[in-house]
């Protein structure tokens, strides 16, 4: 679309209170508004979908005060004067992936993330689908990467030791557009590259899961679809890098950065100043806030909040795999999800996400209303479910820019800056493919001015912490023999036992809170969330890493667990 253009349309819409400009082939719109509904629409209306041209928002929102960036209470000097090769800013499924490729090569290697654990925004708050790219068409990145990266999961979980099942993605349609949906499968399977696409009759449709509601017309089918943990996978990329060379700092905020003649020279966080050749931009939200410390901001992220519900396991039985249903709704916003019911990789059904738009980066509460849209929608696939069968639920804020693609490439005011910005869905699925290319473009910056070598000695294989739940009865006897801490079970609702938990505290990526040990084997994910086990796992993290039950954090450096009143710094149970 013309600037021109871009211009008349903000005009006749907001009466001069924003305008477009072009600059660098960034377009940036400007104003003043006080509802970020019309700041998002101000920015879509200049944006082009897919487009390398940018729309940057420059607008000045009224309507509320946006939260600063919470930020942890750790401040010291363990990184200051650091130097490594490639600087990894952001601990999701993004950083995680391109720092374990770039660790078959002999670099120096950091990683770091603000919060006290890998994949605490995004990356740990999706459905854990792996897409097919059905909804996508050629010509952007989405779709290039969704394809290639599907095809590894299987090689790529077998690696890391990761549970991941092919399930299946089934759709019903309410309307009788029989050629309509016949047509959409041959041009996504003959045109787009969907090899898997398959129109199925009801008759089919109901073989697949008769539990679906009576009245869909017709569905499609795509075998391809699967569903993984994305935050087990998220950890499990983070141990590998690690045992392959990798560093990973937790709870590190960077703060600012020194550049230079378009050069980022130093790094400073609140554990000291670090000092990198090239810096890989994977901060998901925070992207546009790194790039522009980097002095290399050409584009805007927009965080839109989704929220998923979680139900009892007995509720597995009413859908196999993933499902939805597809109807016409005048009021849907033009970026909505929508969500669906996923069979997930540990046997729950997983109804959601919606999407709404929010300037809130880390406001993660989950309302009722999202609940509401999902499971109102969603009934018409299967009535079976209730929300009376929620055991939890919770809020993932994603990351799109105004083009809904993929910022996959290296900076453009800035020499030594690699960008993997605006990674929404299909990002998990994507995320393996992008990073090979992603390490590729970072080593040959790094050939520019050193010399790059391969590590010989990478290993790809990470042994998983075992899960006995899931063995046979004799394996699984034989393993309490060899340590008698996996005969004590502490999750009664997942069957995890004290063996389990002491592994996860021993892990290469020790995180000794109450949620990174539910992360890592499920203790508190059961039906009782917790109400049972958690005085236990705190018991276990205090007896495994020497600390005293009241110093056992549930989360971040903030989150403490009240044991009683506190008299004279002695605890009062």
């Amino acid at each position: 679309m013309q600037l021109k253009k871009i211009n008349e349309n903000l005009e006749k819409e907001f009466a001069g209170r924003v305008s477009a400009s072009l600059e660098d082939n960034i377009i940036h719109v400007t104003g003043e508004l006080d509802s970020w509904d019309d700041v998002i629409k101000a920015c879509t209306m200049a944006s082009e979908r897919y487009s390398k041209t940018h729309v940057v928002n420059d607008i000045r929102f009224t309507g509320a005060e946006i939260p600063e960036t919470r930020v942890p209470s750790l401040n010291d000097k363990a990184l200051d004067g650091k130097q490594v090769d490639v600087l990894v800013i952001g601990g999701g499924i993004t950083g995680v992936t391109v720092l374990r490729e770039l660790s078959k090569w002999n670099l120096k290697l950091l990683l770091v993330d603000k919060e006290a654990d890998l994949a605490y925004h995004g990356s740990g708050r999706n459905d854990g689908q792996v897409h097919c790219g059905y909804d996508l068409s050629k010509g952007n990145l989405k779709h290039e990467y969704v394809l290639k990266g599907n095809a590894m999961y299987d090689k790529v979980c077998s690696e890391l030791g990761i549970p991941f099942k092919r399930v299946g993605q089934y759709g019903g349609t309410l309307s009788d557009s029989r050629l309509a949906i016949k047509l959409f499968c041959f041009v996504k399977k003959h045109f787009h590259g969907i090899k898997d696409m398959e129109y199925l009759s009801a008759k089919r449709l109901y073989e697949i899961d008769p539990n679906l509601n009576p009245g869909l017309k017709f569905g499609t089918l795509n075998s391809s679809v699967g569903v993984v943990s994305p935050y087990e996978l998220t950890i499990a990329y983070g141990e590998n890098a690690i045992m392959n060379g990798a560093e990973i700092s937790l709870n590190t905020y960077v703060k600012d950065m020194e550049v230079f003649d378009g050069v980022i020279n130093k790094v400073m966080t609140n554990r000291g100043d670090i000092y990198p050749k090239v810096v890989i931009n994977a901060a998901g939200v925070f992207a546009e806030d790194v790039a522009k410390m980097a002095e290399d901001r050409f584009f805007s992220i927009h965080p839109r909040r989704g929220t998923n519900s979680i139900t009892d396991k007995k509720t597995g039985k009413y859908v196999k795999g993933v499902t939805s249903v597809k109807y016409h709704d005048p009021n849907a916003p033009k970026n909505t999800k929508g969500g669906g019911i996923i069979h997930t990789i540990h046997d729950n059904l997983l109804l959601g996400p919606d999407a709404v738009e929010t300037y809130e980066k880390e406001n993660f509460e989950t309302r009722q209303e999202s609940i509401n849209v999902v499971f109102n929608k969603q009934e018409k696939a299967c009535d079976k479910i209730k929300q009376s069968d929620i055991i939890t639920y919770f809020t993932g804020v994603r990351a799109p820019t105004f083009e809904e693609d993929f910022i996959l490439e290296r900076g453009r005011a800035v020499k030594n800056i690699v960008h993997l910005a605006g990674i929404q869905s299909p990002g998990l699925t994507a995320a393996p493919a992008f990073a090979i290319d992603m390490a590729e473009l970072t080593v040959n910056i790094l050939k520019e001015t050193m010399e790059v070598t391969e590590n010989t000695s990478f290993n790809p294989v990470r042994k998983p912490i075992p899960c006995l739940k899931d063995m046979p009865l004799a394996e699984r006897d034989r393993m309490i023999k060899e340590n008698p801490d996996y005969g004590i079970i502490v999750c009664r609702c997942e069957e995890i036992s004290k063996g389990e938990i002491i592994d996860a505290l021993k892990s290469p990526l020790t995180v000794p809170t109450v949620d990174g040990v539910k992360k890592r084997v499920r203790p508190g994910m059961g039906r009782c969330q917790g109400g049972f086990c958690m005085p236990q796992v705190i018991k276990i993290i205090s007896e495994t890493m020497g600390i005293p039950e009241a110093e056992v954090l549930k989360g971040n450096t903030e989150a403490f667990i009240s044991f009683g009143k506190t008299k004279g710094g002695e605890i009062d149970a």
